[in-house]
């Protein structure tokens, strides 16, 4: 496997945790990083996720990453930044970190594999994407379930 071929198997493995997120939550790509054999895809939930559903996504995607076989290696439950980071049997690491102002990002990251050029993802993107912004901004797309208790934020747009 070289790769490119690593990316594509990490945005199938994007595609599907994200997928298995009901109801569904809007996302970016984050940076997409190589190292001298490896590649790592990044997603980032703009999906306000208020405190009191974090629980209730960690679930889902413990859930989902388990009866896909994959080996849980440590969970974090800290109240405000929970996390869980996962191995698929292929070696690819996956993780699910939430961070700062409860956004939440998914990370793949392959095992070590031939070296090539890595295109941009084609999985397309649910949120809207912010042309000339430098960074990712943080969440801002309420949603009637996931945001559910959260403090209402200036801006956002409807995820439903």
């Amino acid at each position: 496997m070289n790769m490119q071929e690593a990316a594509e198997v990490a945005d199938g493995i994007l595609d599907a945790t994200l997928g298995e997120i009901k109801p569904n939550v809007r996302w970016l790509h984050g940076p997409t990083t190589t190292g001298s054999c490896s590649v790592t895809r990044r997603r980032t939930v703009m999906t306000v996720i208020s405190p009191k559903r974090r629980g209730s996504l960690l679930g889902v995607v413990d859930r989902f990453w388990r009866k896909g076989g994959y080996r849980i290696k440590a969970v974090n439950k800290d109240e405000d930044v929970p996390a869980i980071f996962a191995q698929t049997r292929e070696g690819f690491g996956v993780s699910l970190i939430v961070a700062d102002e409860g956004q939440v990002h998914f990370d793949v990251d392959s095992p070590c594999v031939r070296e090539s050029e890595v295109a941009e993802s084609t999985s397309r993107a649910t949120a809207p994407l912010y042309e000339g912004a430098e960074f990712i901004p943080r969440p801002n797309i309420h949603s009637d379930f996931w945001s559910a208790g959260a403090a209402e934020g200036g801006g956002g747009t409807s995820g439903r």
